[in-house]
């Protein structure tokens, strides 16, 4: 059963020891123990069944955590323009590409799709439902507010997000799970300016209302 932890809300310490979750993570994938959390965050087991209830919460936490890295766009909803849409969708752009290409994320997904592949355990939803869908909740509400102030124009957040998240991530994340030699998350990362320019360009040229252009 997957703790249910409210998103984002951890202490300092609670956030060592999950930046120490997450370096063990990349370091030994599905070696993550209690017990080894523990040693590298120096704290005592007991400590992290009181705060995460059982290694499923100490994963849903984890997760949540490195998810948080990409913010929710902050905006007034009652005064919004274009330029104020426009720099909280790029930061938002910038901060999902930098987050999935980095090693955490690919190892955390490259381990839960293995995971979910065995149906080993519960790390595939766990990834699945505070991962992804939770990034994709931050957004979907700023899309919304670009079209009541008709600033966007689009049917469904749910297909305007689908768009965006292409035009960002292209099959960039796919090639780094699966190896791709000829990508490297340098390159990538050198990369990241010009492609958030580009995909939010292409984003506002599809869905962008008139005065936005």
């Amino acid at each position: 059963m997957i703790s249910k932890i409210e998103e984002e809300v951890f202490t300092p310490r609670q956030q060592a020891v999950l930046t120490a979750a997450l370096d063990l993570l990349v370091e030994n994938g599905d070696g993550l123990t209690m017990t080894a959390v523990a040693r590298r965050a120096s704290c005592s087991k007991e400590t992290l069944y009181k705060w995460f209830g059982d290694r499923d919460g100490l994963l849903t936490a984890t997760v949540q955590w490195q998810a948080a890295k990409v913010r929710m766009p902050q905006v007034n909803r009652s005064g919004l323009n274009a330029k104020a849409l426009r720099a909280s969708i790029e930061q938002f752009a910038r901060d999902l590409l930098t987050v999935l290409i980095g090693e955490i994320s690919i190892t955390l997904n490259r381990t839960a799709v293995t995971h979910a592949a065995q149906e080993k355990d519960s790390l595939g939803a766990i990834v699945l439902e505070n991962g992804p869908m939770a990034i994709r909740r931050r957004l979907k509400p700023i899309l919304e507010a670009g079209r009541d102030a008709r600033l966007l124009r689009f049917d469904n957040s749910e297909d305007a997000y689908r768009t965006f998240f292409g035009l960002v991530v292209r099959d960039v994340q796919i090639r780094l799970l699966l190896g791709d030699k000829t990508l490297t998350q340098i390159n990538v990362e050198a990369n990241i300016e010009a492609d958030v320019q580009t995909a939010t360009d292409q984003f506002f040229a599809l869905y962008g209302a008139d005065k936005t252009q």
